[in-house]
């Protein structure tokens, strides 16, 4: 199977629309694919498969994958799709996304595969965006789009692609990069994982599979751990611990929202660099970034600059307006090691107050990791938790939003989206950031905080 984009030439995609489906289909049309599709909704994506000239099938039929000769499905397809089950009838190969990930993410001499519990997609963005600065051409998958590029994805024309790498369910173990960071490794998903052991052992996989080089945290500990008594491949650190090869120095300490720091290459000073992105953990995410580029020889100059005007990526701490002196923003955070970064971020912004609005991503999730999200939860000055988003779970842990709520003094719990969006505009005020935060639909309620502000001005 792992030669099989050598023996075909026309690819169905099942769900072309979904966001990890598009940079793949967009980059075997790049390399001279005929590619079709169907999905069941129109999306932004879809359009701008659709632009490509791709032929794409609302709603999913048997007919549609007559002649051809592979088809791929997201993770989101049941097995008993009429596409697919029309594929196996004809004997047609079907490859889940992830595989088919790793089959494109191998014709690129150098692969660079991003991963780590938390950054992942911000230094994916980074990454791709010096590139492009330098005009390097690199194609991309990112989990989030990425504004410059206005997509989530690109085709290029050089040898080189940046893949965000997602641990869940071993997805990343489908890929063999030539060189991978680890940003850290974290408990989550341990619905799959169970333990942080069985994590730590999936990353340290990752690294054995990784052929030139390895870009690693050393201040992670589980990162440290995972890449223990490796030696098949070149090890560059990063981080502010003296023994890095790529290290902050000279942190500015300073209460604005962009972070200033000298970057060190193996004890000599390199350059300063000024973020636009806000919070510390973001040195962290400039740093691999900026490892990974120097390393790929692009000059000093250019990364200090990209790594200045990189505005962030969709959903990653994105400002999206200010109505009545009120800014609204919104954050994919959803894990209490990144709801601790963004608000404490958040904090440190001059805003007279933060009110985080937190929609719990998953009961397991929520139910396992309770007392880091409540802790996280006292940063800011006011919380309202909507209900628990239960993605893909029944609530067999008995879990419940309110069981938050309880744990986090002065939080207050709202069912829905609008009732949220009453009960914070009544009470924010001039100078106030409203900060939605959750790795689901919660940006929902920013844009209807948003359109509700807008509707008040023209009254």
């Amino acid at each position: 199977m792992s030669d099989i984009l050598s023996r075909v030439k026309k690819v169905h995609f099942v769900g072309i629309g979904g966001s990890g489906m598009c940079p793949i289909a967009e980059i075997l049309i790049h390399r001279g694919y005929e590619v079709s599709g169907s999905d069941n909704a129109e999306s932004d994506t879809l359009q701008r498969i659709k632009s490509y000239g791709i032929p794409v099938n609302m709603g999913q039929r048997a007919e549609n994958v007559q002649g051809k000769e592979l088809v791929v499905y997201s993770a989101a397809i049941k097995p008993n799709n009429p596409e697919l089950v029309a594929a196996k009838e004809l004997g047609i190969p079907c490859i889940e996304r992830s595989v088919m990930l790793g089959m494109v993410t191998s014709r690129y001499s150098k692969s660079i595969c991003v991963s780590g519990t938390h950054g992942k997609t911000t230094t994916t963005g980074l990454i791709t965006s010096v590139l492009l600065d330098a005009g390097a051409d690199p194609s991309a998958v990112i989990g989030g789009k990425l504004p410059s590029i206005g997509t989530n994805g690109r085709a290029g024309s050089s040898d080189k692609i940046v893949v965000e790498s997602c641990e869940y369910v071993d997805t990343f173990l489908q890929l063999h990069p030539y060189l991978a960071v680890i940003l850290n490794i974290d408990a989550d998903h341990l619905d799959y994982f169970k333990t942080v052991d069985n994590i730590i052992r999936s990353f340290r996989q990752f690294a054995k599979q990784t052929s030139g080089i390895l870009v690693v945290n050393s201040d992670d500990a589980n990162t440290m751990k995972a890449i223990e008594g490796l030696h098949h491949a070149k090890i560059i650190t990063f981080g502010r611990g003296e023994n890095c090869t790529y290290r902050a120095v000279n942190i500015a300490d300073t209460k604005q929202a962009r972070e200033n720091f000298d970057i060190q290459k193996d004890g000599k000073v390199l350059c300063n660099v000024t973020l636009s992105i806000p919070g510390k953990h973001n040195i962290y995410n400039a740093l691999a970034a900026f490892a990974v580029c120097d390393t790929m020889g692009i000059p000093v100059e250019q990364i200090q600059k990209s790594l200045h005007t990189f505005a962030g990526v969709h959903r990653r701490f994105e400002m999206l307006g200010k109505y009545e002196g009120v800014t609204i923003a919104d954050d994919f955070a959803h894990h209490p090691t990144e709801l601790t970064a963004t608000l404490t971020a958040a904090m440190q912004m001059g805003f007279h107050e933060v009110w985080a609005i937190f929609q719990p991503h998953t009961y397991s999730r929520t139910a396992m990791l309770l007392d880091g999200f409540a802790k996280a939860l006292t940063i800011p000055d006011h919380v309202v938790v909507s209900e628990i988003l239960a993605v893909r779970e029944t609530n067999t842990y008995n879990i419940y939003a309110e069981d938050l709520v309880k744990k986090v003094p002065n939080a207050v719990y709202r069912k829905t989206f609008p009732e949220i969006a009453d009960y914070v505009m009544e009470h924010a005020k001039s100078g106030d950031l409203i900060l939605t935060m959750g790795g689901g639909n919660v940006y929902q309620c920013a844009n209807m905080i948003v359109e509700r502000y807008k509707a008040r001005e023209k009254e």
